[in-house]
C-alpha cells in the first residue's frame, strides 16, 4: 500500500518538471491525460485481479502485481517521450490496481469479523504514508537528480516487498476447479454476474457510485495539488509540503475512521468523512491564511482518504468469501472511473482559464456526492437487513 501511495503522489510531483524540462510539448490539459493513463490502468487491474484472486488465491494475486508495479514503474524513468511515459504508466497501473483489492480481501480473510474495519483501514494508512515519503523525497531528488530518480525508486519494492511476500505472505483461498466446486457444494457462482443481480444489485451500484465520486476527489487532489499550488504562487518545496499535509492528514484520517469505523460502523463514519472533506475544500476556494490551508489540506487529507478506507471496509464486510475479491475489485476498478477523470478534468478547468480555485469545488462537489450516495447504501442496507437478515455480513455494515 506504501507503494501505491508512492505512486499516486510521484506524478503529481514531476508534472512540472515533465511540462517545462523535457521538451515533449506537454501542455496542463496533456498532463492530466497523461496523469489520468496510470488510473485507466488502476481501473483494469482492480476488476480483474480481483476476479484473479477469487480464482487463483490471494497471495499467487498480490505478488504478481507487485512485480508489474515495480517494472514498468522503474522503466518511466528511461522513457523517450509523452506516448511511451503514458503507456507505461498505464502498465505500472495495472499492477497497482490489482493490489488493493487483493490485498484487502487477504486481511478480511485474516482477521475476526469484528477487527476487519479497523484492520483494512490501517493498512489502507499505506497509501498516505505512501504519497508523504513521495513529497519528502521529491523535494530532495527532483532538484538533486532530476525527475528521473523519483521512478527509480520502485526498484525498493523488487527489493524488498517481494522477498519478504514471498517468505511470508500466506495463502488463506486455493484456488478453486469446478471438480472442487461440485465436491464442496459451493453452487454460489462466482463472478461479476452474482454482483449485478438480487440480492446484490443495488447495493453494488451505489458502492461503486460512492467509489466514483470518491477516488475523484482523493486523485484529483493527489495528481493535482502540488501543480495548483505552484500556479497560486508557491515555489516548488512549498507547494510539495502542501501535498505534505494531504497526506499526513490521510495518515491520520486512516487511525481516526479505523476508530470510528468500529465504534459507529463504517458507513456513517465514511457519510461523516465525506462531508468534512467537501467542507475543507470550499473553504480553500475564499483564499484563507496559509495556516488555515494546511489545516484544510489536512482535513482533506482525513476526509478523502478516509471515505475510501471505510468504503472497502463496508464491501469486505457485506459480501460472501467466495465473491469478496470480486466485490472489491468491482467496486475499486469501477471507481477508478472517478480517479480517470480527475486529473483529465482538473488539466481540462485550468486550460479554460478557470482558475485553482474551479479544481477545488469540483474535487469538493464529488466528496458531497460521495456523501449523499453513502446514505443511500446505509438506508438500502438497513432496508435490506429487515426484509433479508440472511445476507452475509450485513449486519456489521
Amino acid at each position: 500500500m506504501v507503494f501505491d501511495g508512492y505512486d499516486l503522489i510521484v506524478y503529481g510531483t514531476v508534472q512540472s518538471s515533465l511540462i517545462s524540462e523535457t521538451g515533449w510539448g506537454l501542455t496542463k490539459a496533456t498532463a492530466g491525460t497523461i496523469g489520468s493513463m496510470a488510473f485507466v490502468g488502476m481501473m483494469i487491474g482492480a476488476i480483474f485481479a480481483g476476479r484473479m484472486a477469487d480464482s487463483w488465491g490471494r497471495r499467487r494475486t498480490i505478488l504478481g502485481c507487485a512485480i508489474v508495479f515495480s517494472i514498468f514503474t522503474i522503466l518511466c524513468a528511461f522513457a523517450p517521450n509523452a506516448a511511451v511515459f503514458g503507456g507505461l504508466r498505464l502498465l505500472a497501473g495495472i499492477g497497482l490496481g490489482g493490489l488493493v483489492p487483493s490485498a484487502n480481501a487477504l486481511v478480511a480473510e485474516l482477521v475476526p469479523t469484528k477487527w476487519r474495519s479497523t484492520i483494512a483501514t490501517l493498512m489502507m494508512s499505506g497509501v498516505p504514508i505512501g504519497g508523504s515519503i513521495a513529497a519528502l523525497v521529491g523535494i530532495q531528488l527532483i532538484p538533486a537528480f532530476g525527475w528521473e530518480s523519483m521512478f527509480l525508486v520502485a526498484v525498493l519494492a523488487l527489493m524488498i516487498v517481494v522477498p519478504l511476500g514471498l517468505k511470508y505472505l500466506p495463502e488463506t483461498l486455493a484456488p478453486v476447479s469446478a471438480e472442487d466446486r461440485r465436491t464442496r457444494n459451493l453452487k454460489e457462482p462466482i463472478g461479476f454476474k452474482s454482483l449485478l443481480r438480487a440480492p446484490y444489485l443495488g447495493v453494488s451500484l451505489l458502492f461503486a457510485l460512492a467509489t466514483i465520486a470518491t477516488l475523484f476527489a482523493w486523485y484529483g487532489l493527489g495528481t493535482w495539488l502540488p501543480n495548483l499550488m505552484q500556479l497560486a504562487g508557491y515555489n516548488l518545496g512549498s507547494a510539495l509540503t502542501f501535498a505534505l499535509a494531504l497526506n499526513l492528514g490521510a495518515v491520520a484520517g486512516s487511525v481516526i475512521t479505523a476508530w470510528a469505523g468500529t465504534r459507529f460502523g463504517p458507513i456513517p463514519t465514511a457519510i461523516a468523512a465525506a462531508a468534512v472533506a467537501a467542507g475543507a475544500l470550499v473553504v480553500l476556494v475564499t483564499g484563507p491564511p496559509v495556516t488555515v490551508v494546511y489545516l484544510m489540506l489536512v482535513l482533506a487529507g482525513v476526509g478523502t482518504h478516509g471515505t475510501q478506507c471505510l468504503i472497502i471496509a463496508a464491501v469486505a464486510s457485506h459480501y460472501p468469501g467466495h465473491l469478496r475479491g470480486t466485490a472489491l475489485g468491482w467496486a475499486l476498478g469501477t471507481g477508478r472511473i472517478g480517479a480517470v477523470a480527475a486529473p483529465q478534468i482538473g488539466g481540462l478547468l485550468l486550460a479554460a482559464g478557470l482558475g485553482v480555485n474551479s479544481n477545488f469545488l469540483a474535487f469538493a462537489g464529488a466528496a458531497a456526492i460521495a456523501a449523499v450516495l453513502l446514505a443511500a447504501v446505509g438506508l438500502k442496507l438497513k432496508s435490506k437487513l429487515s426484509t433479508s437478515p440472511s445476507l452475509t455480513g450485513a449486519s456489521n455494515v
